[in-house]
């Protein structure tokens, strides 16, 4: 998929979920919440299959995992960044709907965490280690 395919595709994605989050918001639509968020978890869906195709392809046969693990920890990093972001969004869907009673606190904690690991992620790749 090039990068004007990938662009296009998160803007329609982001514009179908937004204009789906203020006619509910608004009380236009009367749609279950989990319904609502459908268009990030297609979304979440596809990255989630080219992330994984990306992944097996690196751990193929023949392939030395010693010269690619950079590559392979990070892609490791984007799939528990992306699950930690569908677990937010299906407990915040949860909450929503008062199919449970969690505090909003609790919801949190995965969004948390994967802001925390992107932050140190920032920090890694803006001041590389020295290799002397």
């Amino acid at each position: 998929m090039s990068l004007a395919q990938r662009v296009l595709l998160t803007w329609l994605f982001t514009l179908v979920f937004l204009t789906m989050l203020v006619l509910k918001l608004d009380g236009k639509v009367t749609w279950n919440w989990f319904l609502i968020f459908l268009p990030v978890w297609i979304f979440d869906s596809i990255l989630l299959l080219m992330l994984g195709v990306k992944m097996a392809g690196r751990c193929r046969a023949g392939h030395d995992l010693r010269q690619g693990a950079p590559g392979l920890r990070r892609k490791v990093w984007y799939l528990m960044a992306l699950l930690l972001k569908l677990g937010f969004c299906v407990t915040l869907c949860a909450r929503l709907e008062h199919l449970t009673n969690l505090r909003l606190v609790y919801i949190c904690i995965p969004l948390w965490t994967m802001l925390t690991g992107a932050m140190v992620e920032l920090g890694a790749n803006i001041f590389p280690q020295r290799r002397d």
